[in-house]
């Protein structure tokens, strides 16, 4: 009986220890910072700047673009380029060869990929930037169109 309650103790202990571990992680992961954008939608991200009256930022993107995947990698997971993005913008991420993504390119004139631009609520363009762009550039250029 006593060996029976020492493994019970011991089990119930394993399963404590699990889940303040499993916790743990998810906590990690919460805090990990990236710009946070919305996915292909040039509509809902108009729709959300309206609404909180805020600037718009577009990664405008292709799937094979090199660059494009560096700065999803690097420059967008940086934790100051991150609050100062998500604290100041609508976010959104198109991939320019799908859904709106052509047309869109067509009426903005885009001809390389990366392609960042800052449009006001209304969707007017404000600045833009093409090109592979380190965390502290991509926040001066965040800072310049806020301040246009």
């Amino acid at each position: 009986m006593k060996k029976l309650l020492h493994i019970n103790y011991f089990i119930i202990a394993l399963i404590l220890v699990l889940s303040s571990t499993v916790k743990a992680q998810d906590n990690v992961s919460k805090s990990s910072t990236q710009i946070n954008f919305i996915e292909n939608s040039w509509t809902e991200a108009l729709k959300q700047a309206a609404r909180q009256n805020k600037y718009i930022f577009v990664d405008a993107y292709a799937s094979w673009c090199g660059p494009c995947k560096m700065l999803k990698a690097t420059t967008f997971k940086n934790n100051k380029v991150a609050d100062f993005y998500n604290d100041n913008f609508v976010n959104v991420a198109i991939d320019m060869e799908k859904g709106q993504g052509p047309a869109l390119a067509a009426q903005w004139g885009l001809q390389a990929y990366p392609t960042m631009i800052i449009f006001t609520s209304k969707g007017k363009p404000v600045s833009g930037t093409v090109g592979y762009i380190k965390a502290n550039d991509l926040i001066k250029f965040g800072q310049q169109a806020l301040n246009k």
